[in-house]
């Protein structure tokens, strides 16, 4: 398959890839990545009149960090995480996520913003930007906003983003060293789109839970924040006992979608193990 004709667009600079996008708006796409973008084309399943490339914007390729959070560049490819690219928790809970995206190649071109942008429900970014309450910032030739990320995700494969705006940059609160996280997939084979994954991170003190963060995804139109069940983590020993009640809240509060790949039912069995083996991995 070939996709439909189109104009090309490689701007150098955040300000002409922004004067592209007041020019032409809902009739272009971004091109970071391309790894859903190009085949969608191929398919014709997306047809954009115009191609802006934002490749050659070197300013857009960064991971920077503080003591409050980790910014993410737009053009900051998976393959970036494959090591740890901050000290602690965080950094290391990335790169154990990062290694689950779809295969070798893919993670070299493809980018954590085009994730987000692109808003897949099986996506490990998606849902590691939701569990952990990520900020994304958008920039358009209007000026510039930030977005939390409960109000960024509208749906499968839809954003609060405009049709003029870039997303520049993605935000993640920093974890100090109290912090232990663990992350959970199933996937019919290595590569494939996840049927149900699940992300814990619980701030532990003196043996008891003090903070807490869960998160599932790929069983419904976007990554899920279980927080009712954060609420119930806090103040409690990370116990098998307490782990196995959350289990059973979890399963009973998902109402996955079914498809070809997977039945509601079983998907809500995937969420009850998916939850289960990454809070014991937390709680270790």
């Amino acid at each position: 398959m070939k996709p439909a004709a189109f104009d090309y667009f490689r701007p150098a600079s955040v300000s002409e890839a922004l004067a592209l996008l007041a020019k032409h708006k809902d009739d272009c796409k971004i091109l970071a990545g391309g790894q859903s973008l190009v085949p969608a084309m191929n398919f014709r399943l997306a047809r954009p009149a115009v191609l802006i490339d934002i490749n050659d914007i070197g300013e857009l390729d960064y991971i920077r960090s503080d003591d409050r959070r980790l910014n993410i560049g737009a053009l900051t490819r998976h393959a970036a995480f494959h090591r740890s690219v901050v000290d602690g928790p965080l950094g290391a809970m990335l790169s154990k996520v990062a290694r689950h995206i779809a295969h070798y190649p893919i993670r070299q071109r493809g980018t954590f913003a085009g994730s987000l942008a692109h808003a897949d429900p099986a996506s490990e970014w998606c849902l590691v930007a939701t569990t952990l309450d990520a900020v994304v910032v958008a920039k358009s030739a209007r000026g510039e906003r930030t977005i939390t990320i409960g109000d960024f995700f509208n749906g499968t494969f839809s954003t609060d983003l405009e049709a003029d705006e870039l997303l520049t940059e993605i935000h993640l609160p920093a974890m100090g060293r109290g912090w232990r996280t663990g992350f959970y997939e199933f996937s019919r084979r290595a590569g494939d789109f996840a049927l149900s994954m699940a992300l814990a991170a619980l701030r532990i003190e003196a043996g008891v839970v003090r903070e807490a963060r869960l998160g599932v995804g790929g069983v419904s139109d976007r990554a899920i924040r279980l927080r009712k069940l954060e609420e119930r983590l806090v103040g409690d020993a990370p116990s098998p006992k307490m782990i196995d009640m959350i289990v059973h809240e979890a399963w009973a509060s998902v109402s996955p979608i079914g498809d070809i790949h997977a039945s509601p039912e079983y998907r809500r069995d995937l969420v009850a193990t998916a939850v289960k083996r990454a809070l014991t991995e937390a709680a270790a």
